[in-house]
């Protein structure tokens, strides 16, 4: 990935008429990434990795959890496998907390405030 600083270069060099071969080799960077950026790539903004695969599972963890607010999430993992989930348990539990899913149960929040996060 390049800096802001380096992109900028990347173009005013570009622009100057240097080849893509010569910008990379002043830069210290290679040709497909100096490509990237003269074909939009921008500075600082990484690109998702591939498709959102806890998306199509979102609404059916919230019904679960609404229901249930103690329901285990290896049990509710267990439940979305079933139904296709493809990734890791620990890319579940990560989804969960990231989207806070998990409905505040007001009797147990007197026993959670205690600990730290």
């Amino acid at each position: 990935m390049l800096t802001r600083e380096e992109d900028i270069d990347v173009h005013a060099l570009r622009r100057q008429g240097w080849t893509i071969s010569a910008i990379a080799r002043h830069l210290g960077r290679d040709r497909k990434t100096i490509r990237a950026y003269l074909n939009g790539r921008q500075a600082g903004v990484r690109a998702p990795a591939g498709p959102d695969g806890f998306g199509p599972f979102i609404d059916y963890c919230r019904a679960r959890l609404a229901e249930d607010p103690h329901l285990w999430a290896m049990t509710l993992f267990d439940e979305v496998t079933g139904l296709g989930y493809d990734r890791a348990y620990s890319t579940f539990t990560r989804q969960l907390r990231a989207r806070d899913l998990r409905p505040a149960c007001e009797p147990c929040a007197p026993a959670k405030a205690g600990r730290r996060r």
